[in-house]
């Protein structure tokens, strides 16, 4: 490096964004994820030793993924490379891997190459890498937020350890926010700036564990706002709010508020307004909330309001909430909306919800009824003998696949549990039953 690159370098470090200036160089100053660089973790061990094998990071936007490979930069003995996914083709690879074997041949020293946003290489990009990555030329880092298992070389991947980086928690997002606020060297200390607390709790809960997000909202606030008459800049929530781009919503997910927005919001369903179900929605996605809160009590609505009046609705509420799992945030908020609007437009019926609850009342009001014989289960040849099993009707025999016979206790023989409702779905179910029990589905 000359002087001029050396120049360009350092200024390039002090001007940076602070996101940029605030990574970490070491593992120790890491925040977050300590599922997977805790210092009993894999991962951790692997960095400390220099032993780390190929791996690919995968997680959302600002968790992490380019910070750990710059510590591992910092700590590795390796050469390290880097490039991106978005402008680096094929030839950018060969000549890493041709100083790979070089530094491989004449020092015996390792490489390390970082690919960000490797998902944007398409397969014959990373078909290229795979025997490089295989005979150990070089030590693969890849960086994506899409789902590696979909984006990335089947065999590429079973080379590598796949770590999911998950959003940083609000109590990391305020961690990282206090040291860029008071760090004098790479940081804003210099610049005699204070957060109010509801500033920060604002900017750690709207960033959505997006450090960089955060990180970027507070150095705005700072170079944006004007010293008050003590001479402190004084970031608050307002100015929070603007920095952020986002409005300060009134949501306390402590508080009674939070009980009462899912309560309208799950009343909406179950009365069949899809506008208000999407507004009461938007509030919760505005105000923070954590959006597998919201899926688990959509899974919920779509048995206990909506049922067998349309059970395809809690196969819709399950994928909804497994692809919340998947995709993360803010693409999220359209699968939630999906899925709400479904649900409020589907007929509704809780005849499953009040079956069961039936069903609970009278097992605790009978106790524990014996099991007719008939339907218990005969292993041995003295249970056979004792009669279990005996006179048992198995119904596939029967035409129809039906034979009527007792399932209840004999004190419940009698009883009715479940009972259909006035819809489609269910009316079906009625007329089904009726025409093979006769009067006990009347």
């Amino acid at each position: 490096m000359d002087l001029f690159d050396y120049m360009r370098e350092t200024k390039k470090e002090k001007e940076s964004p602070l996101a940029s200036r605030m990574r970490p160089k070491t593992l120790d100053e890491v925040v977050g994820q300590q599922h997977i660089i805790g210092k009993d973790k894999l991962l951790y061990r692997a960095i400390k030793a220099d032993k780390l094998s190929s791996v690919i990071f995968y997680g959302p936007p600002g968790t992490g993924k380019t910070t750990l490979a710059k510590v591992i930069a910092n700590t590795t003995s390796a050469e390290f490379k880097q490039i991106n996914a978005t402008v680096a083709g094929k030839k950018d690879m060969e000549e890493v891997v041709k100083e790979a074997k070089d530094m491989q041949g004449m020092y015996g020293k390792r490489t390390i190459l970082f690919i960000d946003e490797i998902h944007r290489f398409n397969k014959g990009q990373q078909d290229y890498l795979l025997p490089f990555v295989e005979d150990g030329t070089v030590i693969l880092i890849g960086a994506t937020t899409e789902n590696p298992y979909f984006e990335v070389n089947g065999a590429l991947l079973s080379r590598s350890a796949v770590f999911e980086l998950k959003p940083l928690e609000k109590e990391d997002i305020k961690i990282l926010l206090r040291r860029a606020v008071e760090d004098e060297e790479k940081g804003l200390g210099s610049f005699g700036a204070k957060i109010e607390e509801e500033a920060l709790e604002f900017l750690a809960d709207m960033s959505g564990g997006d450090a960089r997000s955060a990180l970027n909202a507070i150095e705005l606030g700072v170079l944006t706002t004007e010293r008050s008459e003590d001479g402190i800049i004084h970031i608050t929530l307002e100015t929070a709010s603007e920095c952020i781009q986002k409005r300060v919503v009134n949501y306390d997910k402590k508080g009674d508020n939070h009980y009462d927005i899912i309560s309208a919001f799950i009343k909406s369903i179950r009365g069949s307004d899809p506008d208000g179900a999407v507004y009461w929605l938007a509030r919760m996605v505005a105000g923070g909330e954590d959006p597998k809160f919201i899926a688990r009590r959509l899974v919920i609505s779509a048995s206990e309001d909506i049922g067998l009046a349309n059970p395809n609705a809690l196969l819709i509420a399950n994928a909804a909430f497994e692809a919340v799992q998947n995709i993360g945030w803010p693409e999220g908020r359209i699968v939630l909306s999906e899925a709400a609007i479904y649900l409020a437009c589907s007929p509704k019926s809780n005849s499953a919800y009040k079956a069961i609850n039936d069903a609970l009342s009278c097992v605790e009001r009978t106790g524990n009824l014996p099991v007719p014989l008939h339907l218990r289960n005969a292993p041995t040849s003295l249970m056979k003998e004792l009669g279990y099993g005996k006179e048992y009707l198995y119904a596939h025999d029967f035409t129809g696949n039906f034979v009527k016979q007792q399932y209840l206790p004999d004190e419940l023989k009698n009883t009715s549990i479940w009972h259909p409702q006035t819809n489609a779905a269910e009316g079906r179910h009625k007329e089904h039953l009726k025409n093979l029990w006769g009067d006990k589905y009347k």
